[in-house]
This record gives structure tokens, C-alpha cells and sequence, in this order.
């Protein structure tokens, strides 16, 4: 049954409604940020009709071209469309507070996911991610790719993403989505969904961006200035935030730059945290709390934790508010909603592309887990099992085949 309801008056909600679905989202969305991309989708698109297929394609196609954590952002948008400047805060913290936790007690000492069963665990986990993204790759190609010129241009983006290593392989499929839109998709590009609602005026956008460029270039010399130790860890953390695209663990290299070359964090520490991050829910950007309460420069501890995360996390978001405001103008011309349905296609086949590499290559190392796999696959498509109970189904899985193996 086709959802009616205008697209402002959908946007009519309040934080608290916000808070509690992302705290859950928070609490259970394993995976990084692709199978979060899925989580999303399916409470804000199929379940909440919050926002509309292309509306959430086209968040993800906008996040995926901005420096920052995108699944973070795409979150952030998601519950400022819903309740306004409150909504996108609460999504934001209810998201991330639970994993930035989790890694500050780490910082402390904990001692998690050790021996067979706590890597059994993880490795579980990862296999809910393979199943996780098959849904959101399925979902999503149905609605995205219906003719042969869009399913043309997600299968090309998927071998760029494939073939041309790291980000900018990325960047480039999303790139060449789009100029394969705008040449061939303009029969096929109808109206695009309702205008997004972001209330956000023009002067708050043109603001944002001053600041982020304010920050990126200001913060050093100020540090250089001050020898401050807390603004230096700001200016680390921000630095590897605003350059980052795409989020995930592609930020991790410009983390290891920041804080293990400079010997504020031992490579040791680094690595140890990095393979909690991987099993914990929420944005593995919440790693850079974990560096921020062990770092030996800056306050250290929870409030290191603090201002490593609030740092980590600005630059996008600031990226994003400033362009919310000039995107709805954007989106509405004919040429723009060729080339949107391009970019959209292309992020099809990015998905897809991550589907195999590396969510897929690096969980499924085997027959058992790939058994495990398709059981959470069809828990998900055919059984309709919420995802965290597909999430505990695959975590005692991934303990079972370790016990076994």
C-alpha cells in the first residue's frame, strides 16, 4: 500500500520518539557503516515511512560525497527531517553514546573479546553484516536500478569501487553515476520524492561552512600559538574527521597518522581498540574516544574521550547542515534529478561492491559461517525478524562454530 501522507507533514515528530528508535539502533546496529546504512532503511524507509525510497537514497548519495562519518550523517539528517535540530541531536547521541561507552571502558582495562568465544563472537557478527547489506542491496536495487541504463550504471560503479582501492574509489563511482545520469537517465528520471523538510535557513548553512573552514585552517596555527595539549588533540581528531570520505574505517589511517606516528598512542593500544571497535554497535568512529581517553597528550580519560568524539564527528556534520539548505533547490531541476538517479544507481553497485569486499571476503571464511550466513539472510527476507534478533542469532552462531572448530 502506497504511504500518501505529504513529505512536511511527515517530518511532524518529536526527539524523544527519535531518541528511542536510534538508542535501539545504537544498542544493536552491528555491522560498520554500510550494514548501518540497512539498519536505517529499514526503520526510517519501510517501517516508519519517515522518508521515502528515493528521499533515503538520496541522503546517502549527498553523505557519501561529504568528508565525515556518512552513515553518522545520513542518521543526523534522518532525525533532523523528522524533529527538527532536537531530532538530529538525539539521533546523533543515542547512536553513538552506547559505543563511545563501551570503548571508554575499554580505555580502562576491560578486557573483551579474548579467547575462542569472544572471537567467535565477533566473527558472528560479522556474518550478520553479510546479511544485513544483502537486504539493504536487495531493497534498495528493486526501487533504484529498475531499467537496463541504471542497473548498467550500478554494475560499472561496482567494479570502480572494486578495482580502484580506497576511497576515492568511491568517489569516482558515485562521479561517473553521475555524468552516466545525466547522458542517459533523463527519460527515465521522474519527479523525485517530496521536498526533503530541513529546517534549516540559508544564513545557518553559509555559518556552518564558514566554521568548518575556520576550524580546519585556524585550528593548527592556534595550537602552533598556544601549545595547547587539548587543542591539539581537538585539531587531530577534526583534521582526520574533515578529510575522511565515506566514514568507516577508512578514517582509521588518518587516525593512525594523529596519534600513533606521533607517539601520543602506542601501536599496540591502537590495534587493540580497533578490534573492539569492530565488535561493538554504533559508528566505528566512536574509536576516537577510546584514543582520546589513552592518549598520553590532552586531558586523557573520559574527558579526553569527550573531545576526541566531539571533534571526530563536527566536521561532517557541519559539512552537512550547510549544504542541507541549497540541496532542495538542487534537487528539484530536471538535469538534477537525472543526475541524482545516476549517483543513486552508483551507490547501488557501491553497496554491492562492499557487499563482496570487504564485508563478505572477510566474514565468510568457510562453509560453516557461510551456512550461518544465509540462515540470518533468510531470517531477514523471509522471516521478517527484527535485525537485533538477527544480531543474537549470528553472535551465538559465531560462538557455536568457534566452540566446534
Amino acid at each position: 500500500m502506497t504511504d500518501t501522507t505529504p513529505t512536511h507533514l511527515k517530518g511532524q515528530g518529536s526527539a524523544w520518539e527519535v531518541f528511542r528508535i536510534f538508542l535501539r539502533l545504537g544498542l544493536t546496529s552491528f555491522g560498520g557503516p554500510i550494514a548501518h546504512l540497512g539498519y536505517f532503511r529499514t526503520e526510517a524507509v519501510e517501517r516508519r515511512k519517515w522518508l521515502d525510497e528515493q528521499e533515503y537514497a538520496d541522503l546517502v548519495t549527498l553523505c557519501q560525497f561529504l568528508p565525515g562519518p556518512a552513515s553518522s550523517q545520513v542518521g543526523f539528517a534522518i532525525g533532523m527531517h523528522r524533529a527538527g535540530a532536537l531530532g538530529a541531536l538525539a539521533a546523533f547521541l543515542a547512536f553513538t553514546v552506547p559505543s563511545a561507552v563501551i570503548m571508554v571502558v575499554f580505555a580502562y582495562g576491560a578486557a573483551l573479546f579474548t579467547g575462542p568465544v569472544g572471537e567467535g563472537l565477533l566473527n558472528g557478527l560479522k556474518i550478520v553484516a553479510v546479511a544485513i547489506v544483502a537486504q539493504a542491496v536487495l531493497g534498495m536495487a528493486r526501487n533504484l536500478t529498475p531499467d537496463k541504463q541504471r542497473a548498467s550504471i550500478a554494475a560499472v560503479a561496482a567494479a570502480a569501487a572494486l578495482l580502484i582501492p580506497g576511497a576515492f574509489g568511491q568517489i569516482t563511482a558515485i562521479a561517473l553515476g553521475a555524468i552516466a545520469g545525466y547522458l542517459l537517465c533523463r527519460k527515465s528520471s521522474g519527479a523525485t520524492g517530496g521536498v526533503l523538510h530541513f529546517p534549516v535557513k540559508r544564513r545557518v548553512g553559509i555559518t556552518s561552512l564558514v566554521i568548518f573552514m575556520t576550524l580546519l585552517l585556524g585550528l593548527p596555527l592556534v595550537v602552533a600559538a598556544t601549545g595547547s595539549s587539548s587543542l591539539a588533540v581537538f585539531d587531530a581528531f577534526y583534521r582526520a574527521g574533515a578529510l575522511v570520505f565515506g566514514g568507516g574505517h577508512v578514517v582509521l589511517p588518518l587516525l593512525q597518522a594523529g596519534v600513533v606516528d606521533t607517539g601520543w598512542v602506542s601501536d599496540q593500544q591502537f590495534l587493540a581498540g580497533y578490534g573492539v571497535a569492530q565488535a561493538v554497535p554504533g559508528p566505528l568512529f566512536t574509536f576516537a574516544a577510546y584514543l582520546g581517553a589513552i592518549s598520553d597528550v590532552g586531558p586523557g580519560g573520559v574527558l579526553g574521550a569527550g573531545v576526541a568524539l566531539a571533534a571526530v564527528f563536527l566536521p561532517g556534520f557541519l559539512l552537512l547542515v550547510g549544504v542541507l539548505p541549497f540541496w532542495n533547490v538542487l534537487r528539484q531541476r530536471a538535469w538534477s534529478q537525472a543526475v541524482m538517479s545516476g549517483a543513486n544507481a552508483a551507490v547501488v553497485g557501491i553497496l554491492a561492491a562492499a557487499l563482496y569486499q570487504p564485508v563478505f571476503s572477510t566474514a565468510v571464511t568457510g562453509q560453516g559461517p557461510f551456512a550461518l550466513g544465509l540462515v540470518c539472510f533468510v531470517l531477514l527476507i523471509a522471516w521478517k525478524l527484527p535485525p537485533w534478533m538477527v544480531v543474537v542469532v549470528g553472535a551465538a552462531g559465531g560462538v557455536v562454530l568457534a566452540l566446534l572448530t
